[in-house]
């Protein structure tokens, strides 16, 4: 096992630092608008959000995901290891394969989310938001199992939008046609190999493409000569949570705070309280949290996360949601007037039951109108998510535009 001591300074950066791509970025930024995101550098928007999400919707895109923080799990006990870590079955997810995951503390609340790659039937790749290094290790504890922290071996592009396939294709990588969605592959790629999984935040046809950082801008380069035909344009975080509302997806302290990061102890969320039952697997066995989870499912959670579909056309973001005239039931975490849905809609959180939708629901949404802040109370009901749901996401082979 890594030593922990050695793993220490990297967990503790101050200073951010660019990416392996941002000597490409930097010169496409003509914003100059940056956020900084696990110790890094990246882009919020290069030029225009509204034409950056409208090419996430239309042409091909690229998106820098290096930030996130990626750990390697191998060794004998690997599948054992993950399979108490994580509150699904790790067993069914296959070699070649990747599986959207959430893992919770003793109390049944969620420290991240994320993915995990499974290369072989002793080695994984766990990709999240938030830095897991220290809870990894704790976890490991007799387990015969080896973790790395690989966040600053990997660089890594999102290539998304209806074009992504055709700009893989044009690139010499045709085999990604036979990719099913969270497929895990490797190409050969300028004398070393590149890892494709056709996974993505946007709810849309897309890959993610993992590299050595000495390969990223040749990486960078040839998906740009590539996709010239095919109107490929880098985007800022902006644009994708944009299109990450509209495929219903939530995200790490924006629609729920993750519990290392909660300074009081009722804010930590369950999977339940955040709709993602279909990730907790009671038949596999004991994993962290099982514990408390299966109390949660006797007595009933507190919280609900639900997609709303709201009245007119003023995003709700931040507003309350309440039953009647003076009873708060929830707040909008996400919110956005979609394009492309035509609708109106937020991703909430409400207290149970009112989340049965049985009756009435209004939200309060405050309005900056030149310096002036109006309110406006408009009627929402609950809807389903995705949002926005489209079969060129999951079609294999994919279109070739």
């Amino acid at each position: 096992m890594s030593d922990l001591t050695e793993a220490r300074p990297s967990l503790h950066t101050e200073v951010s630092r660019p990416t392996p791509f941002h000597p490409r970025l930097s010169g496409l930024c003509l914003t100059n608008e940056w956020v900084r995101w696990g110790g890094y550098t990246t882009v919020n928007a290069f030029d225009n959000v509204e034409l950056e999400y409208f090419a996430v919707r239309n042409q091909s895109t690229v998106f820098d995901v290096s930030p996130m923080n990626k750990y390697c799990v191998h060794g004998p006990d690997a599948e054992r290891f993950m399979n108490r870590l994580l509150t699904r079955d790790v067993r069914k997810i296959a070699p070649g394969r990747v599986g959207y995951c959430i893992w919770c503390d003793d109390a049944g609340h969620v420290l991240d989310d994320g993915t995990v790659f499974r290369f072989s039937e002793t080695e994984f790749r766990l990709c999240c938001q938030e830095r897991q290094y220290l809870w990894l290790w704790e976890s490991a504890v007799g387990f015969d199992v080896t973790i790395d922290d690989v966040s600053d071996e990997v660089a890594g592009l999102a290539l998304q939008g209806p074009t992504s396939f055709a700009v893989l294709k044009r690139m010499g990588l045709e085999g990604a046609a036979a990719l099913r969605p969270f497929d895990v592959t490797d190409f050969e790629f300028g004398g070393g190999a590149l890892t494709v999984s056709r996974t993505g935040f946007t709810g849309d046809l897309g890959y993610e493409l993992w590299v050595p950082p000495e390969r990223a801008l040749d990486l960078w380069d040839a998906l740009w000569e590539a996709g010239r035909l095919h109107g490929l344009r880098p985007i800022g975080s902006a644009a994708l949570d944009l299109a990450r509302i509209e495929a219903g997806f939530i995200a790490t302290n924006i629609d729920f705070v993750a519990k290392d990061n909660a300074l009081r102890p009722n804010r930590g969320r369950s999977p339940f309280e955040l709709g993602l039952n279909r990730l907790v697997d009671f038949d596999k066995g004991h994993f962290t949290g099982r514990r408390a989870l299966l109390e949660e499912r006797e007595k009933g959670s507190r919280y609900h996360v639900v997609g709303l579909e709201v009245l007119g056309s003023k995003p709700a973001r931040d507003a309350l949601v309440y039953v009647g005239e003076a009873t708060q039931v929830g707040t909008v975490t996400s919110a956005m007037w979609s394009p492309t849905c035509k609708r109106n809609i937020a991703i909430a959180t409400l207290k149970r039951p009112y989340d049965l939708g049985k009756e009435p629901l209004w939200t309060e949404i405050y309005v900056n109108k030149e310096g002036k802040w109006e309110k406006v109370v408009a009627l929402c009901h609950i809807t389903e998510r995705p949002f926005f749901k489209t079969p060129r996401r999951s079609a294999t082979p994919p279109l070739d535009h």
